[in-house]
């Protein structure tokens, strides 16, 4: 039952399972009971109903203005009743009771809140003809959202950390994670590494379109792809592996998770897999295009390992076994955000919330555009610089604006 039990969280905390590993108690507790006096059962508190108000006042909720009764605590006894919407006052605190709640008084003079389940104007029901209401995005939702958001991508980022090996994940902290939609657009990127921000939505789509493409098996529930090529598969440099699992609801793919880390090593011609003398992608170390590192719920640890180590003429990758122990926790935090983000659905419905994923993005599109429209209007509609490599190689940018829509042309030739 132990090694059941073991195996079970394994899972839960990782999303795949390693067949054919022995399983390795490294440490273990003994935890004793001892059975103390039993508490006596409290005796039952009379039923007083409602208590008479020490005044009344206006207070704004949900549905407006209300006018409510006020309490003071010290005058209510064991066995009183007020049903929200209403105002309690304490000798160091106020406690307001939201409309359809009930505070009751208990034998120990404590207060007893049930909290009634509210549903919003704007929530994803169903209207009594069977057509979906229409969800008008409302500033302060769209605030919370934004926030439920960054708040799984930087749980993720914890989860990445405390399940990593390596000093580049675990204590630099070399790493970024992230939410996207369902046909790859980003949604919140923890702000773990600034080079990586924006940067995993084009890796995303890529293997979006790879694996939907003819001929190819397509997305399935228990995948998970790994990849980092630069030119073709929206990575930022080879040691950065992106490791990407798509959200099922119902058979179908409703968002993605992301994770982003630098691996200390994976080949080249140089340890660390940077070689400033390098001429081509291959001496960098392993590329990878489109991988699937889980298939099915299994971890396919022979397939990448033979990617990292077999590189031709070029030396494979120098830790192995960080790379493998890296990768499996990169799934772990995938593996948390899908928990965090189902709990999220079941919580405000999926309808909801995608809704509110595309108002987050309308909502930063608008921020950069009127931003972009305060800078031509400030500084005129171009703007151009310039800088020189160690070789005297210019790069050199020139930024065309459209101050009417906001839009801009970046010229990386000059």
């Amino acid at each position: 039952p132990y090694a059941e039990k073991f195996v079970e969280q394994y899972h839960r905390e990782f999303g795949f399972e390693l067949d054919g590993r022995d399983i390795l108690i490294d440490d273990f507790r003994v935890r004793g009971l001892v059975v103390g006096k039993t508490l006596q059962t409290p005796a039952a508190t009379p039923q007083l109903g409602s208590p008479t108000p020490a005044g009344k006042t206006k207070a704004y909720f949900e549905n407006g203005w209300e006018e409510v009764s006020t309490y003071n605590m010290e005058d209510l006894k064991p066995g009183h009743t007020i049903l929200g919407p209403a105002i309690i006052f304490q000798s160091i605190s106020i406690i307001v009771l939201e409309i359809g709640c009930v505070a009751a008084v208990t034998s120990d003079g404590d207060l007893d809140i049930d909290v009634a389940q509210l549903h919003s104007n704007d929530a994803a029901s169903v209207a009594n003809d069977g057509c979906e209401t229409e969800i008008i995005e409302d500033p302060v939702q769209l605030s919370i959202f934004a926030h439920r958001f960054m708040g799984i991508a930087e749980q993720m980022g914890r989860t990445l950390a405390r399940t990593a090996i390596s000093v580049n994940i675990k204590e630099r902290l070399d790493f970024s994670c992230a939410l996207f939609t369902s046909d790859g657009g980003l949604v919140a990127n923890a702000p773990h590494i600034p080079v990586h921000l924006g940067a995993m939505q084009s890796a995303v789509r890529f293997q979006v379109e790879y694996w939907n493409a003819e001929g190819r098996e397509g997305i399935k529930e228990g995948d998970v792809f790994v990849s980092n090529h630069p030119q073709l598969a929206g990575g930022s440099h080879l040691p950065d592996i992106t490791v990407i699992t798509p959200i099922f609801h119902e058979g179908n793919i409703i968002f993605f998770v992301a994770s982003r880390g630098h691996h200390s090593d994976i080949g080249g011609v140089s340890p660390g897999s940077m070689p400033p003398h390098s001429v081509n992608l291959k001496e960098e170390g392993a590329s990878i295009v489109a991988f699937k590192l889980v298939k099915d719920g299994k971890f396919q640890e022979e397939g990448i390992t033979d990617i990292l180590v077999n590189q031709g003429d070029v030396p494979g990758t120098r830790n192995l076994k960080d790379n493998l122990s890296d990768l499996r926790a990169q799934v772990a935090a995938n593996n948390s955000g899908i928990r965090l983000l189902h709990e999220l659905v079941h919580e405000n419905g999926l309808k909801k919330v995608e809704a509110y994923m595309h108002f987050i993005q309308h909502n930063a599109e608008m921020a950069v555009r009127n931003m972009l429209k305060e800078f031509a209007s400030a500084h005129g509609t171009r703007a151009h610089s310039i800088d020189y490599m160690d070789d005297g190689t210019p790069i050199e940018l020139t930024i065309e604006i459209d101050p009417k829509t906001g839009s801009a042309c970046f010229d990386f030739e000059g």
